[in-house]
């Protein structure tokens, strides 16, 4: 069961000026109708078709909360989020317990701090495999403190990431990467976290956001799949409709739809592979 205690972030309302911006992100509908949202559980899905504002929202939140980026970086260095932080400049947050743990995570942050962890690993390698031919003929005691820095240094990476980064595939790699940088009652902020995951992955992410929520974890998640969408009493927040507002999981076009296809996969095939372009 999903204990209230676990709630960081309880709301976020907008501040309305008299007259509204006539540019992005003021005029995603989504965030032009967006007066209050509370959070009422520890996980929070955002859902809807592409466009539909929720990743500008969670990005917008991202900043509201100044988050880290899973990389590390404050998102007030980030030139992508520099108009979504003015938005943010509206936005009041209410905390039952304000916490600076956590981090922001975009899928496309996920590829490219994983690419990074490669190269870092394969840096340290090449420089002990240089450290080592160059103190071939000097003491062990002089070979072992020149490689020390070296093999801390990979001990380090490889102890939080495990041997062979770049073997793994994109779900190993980032469900390594979610254990090793989690912190208990951190808040996490993550925007479509199934992209490199399988279906069988998905459902190891949902035992381990349940692991997390036990030790005082919060989650507000966009995301496109069915299988996080069933995670326990989570609420899911539907940007297809203005306002946003909650609706239950039975009721989600996305899973009314995977049903449906998956009932009878064979007439979707046939309407779509039949009809006319």
């Amino acid at each position: 069961m999903q204990g209230q205690s676990h709630i960081h972030l309880r709301s976020l309302q907008v501040r309305r000026e008299a007259i509204w911006p006539d540019r992005f992100p003021y005029t995603v509908a989504a965030l032009n109708t967006l007066d209050r949202l509370d959070f009422t559980t520890p996980v929070t899905f955002l859902v809807g078709e592409n466009g539909s504002g929720k990743s500008t929202f969670l990005e917008t939140l991202a900043c509201a909360v100044g988050s880290i980026t899973v990389g590390s970086e404050q998102v007030e260095s980030d030139r992508s989020l520099a108009v979504l932080r003015d938005f943010a400049g509206h936005v009041r947050l209410t905390w039952s317990k304000r916490t600076r743990r956590g981090f922001f995570l975009r899928a496309e942050d996920f590829f490219g701090y994983a690419r990074k962890l490669e190269a870092i690993g394969r840096e340290l390698e090449e420089d002990l495999d240089t450290v080592t031919r160059d103190y071939a003929t000097r003491s062990l005691r002089a070979q072992a403190y020149a490689r020390s820095a070296y093999a801390g240094q990979l001990g380090a990476l490889q102890r939080s990431y495990g041997r062979g980064l770049e073997a793994r595939s994109h779900g190993e790699s980032f469900l390594a990467l979610f254990q090793a940088r989690f912190v208990p009652d951190g808040l996490y902020l993550l925007d479509e976290p199934e992209a490199p995951l399988s279906p069988l992955r998905q459902l190891s992410f949902l035992a381990l956001l349940q692991q997390m929520v036990k030790q005082g974890a919060q989650f507000i998640i966009a995301t496109h799949s069915p299988i996080l969408l069933a995670f326990p009493g989570a609420t899911i927040l539907d940007f297809d409709t203005l306002p946003v507002r909650a609706t239950s999981y039975d009721e989600l076009a996305h899973v009314q739809l995977t049903r449906e296809f998956l009932a009878h996969p064979e007439q979707f095939l046939q309407q779509l592979l039949t009809d006319d372009v």
